[in-house]
């Protein structure tokens, strides 16, 4: 009996060890066999898919960001305010709010990691994705700036330097249009006039009716510099302008330049990118500068300064305004290390891509959804006025100017800087305004106009908003000179 009970029991064990093995087989089976055998398939369907460069699938219109998801990214700015001056200091989204606040945590969580170490890296992907995005040609060409500001002292301390060192000569020439912003001038005047330059400023006939206009004056200019034997060393050209706002045709500017002997060509960008199609190759210029927190939606404070490599290899030498540890590796090393501070925005970029590729047609659908918004808007007010656009819709971007009524009386720079916190405090509307100076022999020009931009957050009641609050001042019968009556009584009035 026992020898029958212990027979038994062993073959117990040896079935429940049959069953085991026979459920790993058939998991194994069920589980593992089909990866074994799809693996060659799907290894050659992955080196084909690249060998032929498979597109990726286009999203589906139902993936696209929605209306609400817009105005949700955008939910911080202030209610009830109608925002139509974005070409000042632009815009960003929450995503990409969120994202700058994690790389902020991420440096303070260990700085000497971070900044030592994992920082440059990271530079140089934002530095890869501006030069895809602006067609460079190496991204060493790409150097990350504060602004436009910083941009422009390092394109114009070294024209300082050369006169310094003999390379220039008193009297040699830097050309702008009178419309070239006034911090740009100001680094025209601090380094190019102040080391022995003088400047050819040319006329900014604003209103405009065709590119020509603007064209015709500035080969005018150079070709009586160039017959009085003056050295044109530096143009300093717009790509859109600030006030009056106008897209400028630059590519045939930097042509003209190089036909006239112009030696280097710097682009003021600074509402270009986000707002226009770049491309360095297609445009030529030795120095381009744009910002990316005004139209591209990164915080402030982040620009770039592309320089062309036949302009970096000339021996006039680029630097960083501020010298720091980097100085002499070379304009992109300066510039990526200005010392100890938050490099944050620096660092953004891919998410704005990310921001961007949620629009249907990426930045390139942003860019036709903005024009043609401000186009229409545009249109709208200067019905409503009875006034003027300030150039054709062909020549602007993402802003244009709109006649505002005559009977406001703007005549003069005071009155357009007094009359847009006016309309920001009583009606809640952002806008710029603009005076422009009558035409000699004009009468009856319109002289005010205002700035009206179109980013994406923005809506129609926006618009309307403003268009009602010119009419209300009309209706009112506001004029700036009384404005300043009554403030200057006011101030009597309190004893100031």
């Amino acid at each position: 009996m026992t020898g029958n009970a212990g027979s038994s029991t062993q073959e117990n064990h040896f079935r429940q060890r049959l069953r085991v093995m026979a459920e790993k087989i058939v998991i194994f089976c069920r589980y593992y066999v089909p990866l074994i055998v799809l693996l060659p398939y799907r290894t050659l369907q992955f080196f084909y898919q690249i060998k032929t460069q498979v597109p990726i699938e286009p999203k589906h219109s139902s993936s696209f960001i929605t209306d609400s998801e817009i105005q949700s990214e955008f939910a911080h700015h202030a209610p009830g305010v109608a925002m139509m001056n974005n070409g000042s200091f632009g815009c960003c989204p929450a995503s990409v709010i969120s994202a700058l606040h994690q790389w902020q945590l991420k440096m303070f969580r260990q700085p000497s990691h971070f900044l030592l170490n994992e920082l440059k890296n990271r530079i140089l992907e934002s530095r890869t994705i501006i030069k895809d995005h602006i067609n460079a040609e190496d991204v060493d060409e790409v150097s990350i700036v504060d602004n436009i500001s910083t941009a422009a002292a390092i394109v114009l301390q070294q024209t300082a330097w050369a006169f310094a060192e003999g390379k220039f000569n008193k009297g040699d020439a830097v050309i702008m249009f009178s419309c070239t912003y006034g911090a740009v001038k100001n680094s025209i005047e601090a380094y190019f006039s102040r080391a022995g330059g003088s400047v050819i400023e040319v006329p900014f006939n604003f209103p405009l009716n065709s590119n020509e206009e603007i064209i015709s004056e500035f080969r005018k200019a150079l070709e009586r510099e160039k017959g009085n034997g003056r050295r044109v060393r530096l143009a300093v050209i717009d790509h859109v302008t600030c006030v009056p706002t106008v897209v400028m045709p630059v590519k045939q500017l930097v042509k003209i330049c190089r036909d006239e002997g112009v030696e280097q060509v710097f682009i003021d960008a600074a509402h270009a990118v986000g707002s226009v199609d770049v491309d360095m190759q297609e445009i030529g210029a030795d120095f381009y500068a744009s910002t990316l927190y005004k139209w591209f939606f990164c915080p402030p404070v982040v620009s770039f300064l592309y320089c062309r490599k036949s302009a970096t290899h000339s021996d006039l030498e680029l630097h960083h305004p501020i010298v720091s540890h980097r100085y002499g590796k070379g304009l992109a090393e300066e510039s990526f290390w200005v010392g100890t501070r938050d490099y944050s925005p620096y660092l953004v970029l891919p998410s704005v891509m990310e921001f961007v590729n949620r629009f249907e047609g990426g930045l390139k659908g942003i860019i036709k959804r903005n024009h043609d918004a401000v186009v229409e808007m545009g249109k709208m007010l200067a019905e409503a006025w009875g006034t003027n656009l300030g150039c054709p819709p062909d020549m602007c971007a993402s802003m244009i100017m709109v006649g505002l009524p005559a009977c406001l009386g703007i005549s003069s720079d005071d009155d357009a800087t007094k009359l847009r916190p006016h309309l920001c405090d009583k009606f809640g509307v952002e806008v710029r305004i603009h005076y422009q100076a009558p035409k000699d022999g004009e009468v009856g020009s319109t002289t005010g106009y205002v700035r009206i931009c179109h980013q994406i957050y923005n809506k129609v009641d926006d618009y309307y908003k403003l268009r009602d609050a010119v009419n209300q001042l009309v209706r009112d019968g506001f004029t700036c000179a009384l404005e300043v009556c009554i403030c200057s009584a006011f101030i009597q009035f309190i004893g100031l």
